[in-house]
């Protein structure tokens, strides 16, 4: 007996659908795991990277002590401790999935690129500052189980970032912006790059061992509102909030604003990644982030059985 044919039109909405390429399909505007697994890799990043800067720096942790009279190699250790924690952070399925921005900054800096709709956009910045909140949750609720690790939490305001108070603000805000710019702008560079791209998720702990040193001492070098704002809901820090929206927002459009007049030359970015990359802007999935599907309309397009000549 013939089965009736079932006319199915959206079955391959999957294939068609790229909203890290900014082609989002018309029937999908909403791209839930996409928010998950960003949510989850930004509570990551917070675990990790709160948990490096309260050993680094707290009164009475081991390995604070020792760096005291030290502090541009303190400061340069937690920059590159925080980058390393992007870096793990990417590398999970979470991260390989989401693409691993992590930062509201880089997420409107693939907006203005129109490599992520707006409406994904939003959404993944939405689900940066409940990963962050998350993530700084987990740090907050082991002070609770540990008394001695929620001392040094507490002395450290969680790793809150505060703008110094000894200079006017502006000059924080200033420093967030440019800071931003050149990551922003090292990323686009390295992730637009066939033969570099691989290095991006690895970039960040080299970038801030170099810059941390030189201007964490203004604002802390968040460049991620939502790194910013979790920790000081925890620690009740107010002080100069708005620099850490103000600031890395501009850095991110400045940045994209240079690369479209090719100041860092032409550039292609090809999707809204810093990890994964060769998915065409589609959603990969979570039990193996690395396949690929394999579609005629893209360029490096393989026919079924066909192999190298």
């Amino acid at each position: 007996m013939r089965l009736p044919h079932l006319h199915l039109p959206y079955l391959h909405v999957h294939v068609h659908d790229r909203p890290l390429a900014g082609d989002p399909h018309p029937h999908n505007p909403f791209h839930w795991k996409l928010y998950f697994c960003e949510a989850i890799a930004t509570a990551i990043l917070m675990i990790l990277g709160l948990s490096a800067v309260i050993l680094l720096t707290a009164p009475g942790s081991p390995f604070s002590s020792p760096l005291m009279h030290h502090p541009y190699i303190q400061t340069a250790l937690c920059g590159l401790c925080f980058g390393l924690s992007g870096t793990a952070a990417a590398m999970t399925p979470f991260g390989k999935v989401s693409g691993a921005h992590i930062n509201p900054s880089v997420t409107l800096a693939f907006s203005l690129a129109k490599r992520i709709g707006g409406v994904d956009a939003l959404n993944y910045m939405i689900a940066q500052v409940i990963g962050a909140f998350l993530g700084t949750a987990v740090v907050y609720e082991a002070g609770r189980l540990i008394a001695w690790w929620g001392n040094m939490a507490v002395a450290v305001r969680y790793g809150a970032t505060v703008p110094y108070g000894q200079i006017s603000i502006w000059w924080a805000m200033w420093s967030e912006m440019f800071v931003t710019a050149a990551l922003i702008a090292m990323l686009y560079w390295l992730a637009a790059h066939p033969k570099w791209k691989f290095i991006t998720p690895w970039s960040g702990g080299l970038f801030f061992l170099i810059m941390n040193p030189v201007t964490a001492w203004l604002s802390g070098n968040s460049v991620n509102f939502a790194r910013t704002l979790a920790p000081a809901l925890f620690a009740g820090q107010w002080t100069g909030l708005w620099i850490y929206v103000v600031g890395p927002f501009a850095g991110a459009s400045l940045a994209v604003m240079a690369i479209r007049m090719n100041l860092l030359g032409k550039l292609h970015l090809l999707e809204a990644r810093l990890v994964n990359f060769g998915h065409h802007g589609r959603v990969p999935g979570l039990d193996d982030p690395h396949r690929k599907l394999n579609h005629p309309d893209d360029p490096d397009h393989v026919p079924p059985g066909a192999g190298p000549a």
